[in-house]
């Protein structure tokens, strides 16, 4: 794989990070019923990245959890050989509550149909909404992000590739070039 481009750096990834959080507290009339949902692995940073943001914004803590979807996933079986299982780390309750689930990026929809089945196992949210760090389209099923960092249309031969520093020792979002088999 060799990166066509660099769409993003820290720089601007802190950009995207700060307006996510503000639109998030826009819709939401402010902080008080949210609650926020990063999928591991790198959804679990952004989360927590936007968790601090809405704090040190609002100054108000909101709670923060942490979900793993693997064996929710409709090719856990078929596509994971060997899957690592996580554990989802959300110790309140999301009864009636504003979730909002996040994710880095959003392509199929099916990770995201997966999550929305998880979700359903704390409890029944007053709302789920859908943040992602970037949308790089080729839908499979309807399911559409309510706050997207970037849109990032790309061919079948292109992949987007996040790099946060808590898991890849940089910031950074690239859009990177895939070899396809040819017959």
């Amino acid at each position: 794989m060799d990166i066509k481009a660099k769409l993003v750096d820290e720089l601007g990834l802190n950009r995207i990070i700060t307006r996510m959080a503000h639109e998030i507290i826009e819709r939401n009339k402010g902080s008080k019923n949210i609650v926020l949902l990063g999928m591991r692995t790198r959804g679990e940073f952004l989360a927590q990245r936007i968790h601090a943001k809405i704090e040190e914004i609002e100054g108000v803590k909101t709670q923060l959890g942490i979900l793993d979807v693997t064996l929710y996933r409709d090719d856990f079986r078929t596509r994971l050989k060997q899957p690592t299982v996580s554990v989802s780390n959300i110790t309140f309750d999301i009864t009636d509550k504003d979730v909002i689930l996040i994710d880095d990026v959003l392509y199929t929809g099916r990770t995201i149909r997966a999550a929305l089945c998880a979700i359903m196992e704390f409890g029944r949210p007053a709302t789920i909404q859908l943040c992602v760090l970037v949308d790089r389209g080729h839908r499979e099923l309807p399911i559409k992000a309510d706050y997207i960092g970037k849109n990032v249309p790309t061919s079948i031969n292109e992949e987007v590739k996040v790099k946060l520093k808590e898991f890849d020792d940089e910031d950074a979002i690239n859009l990177i070039e895939t070899k396809q088999n040819q017959e």
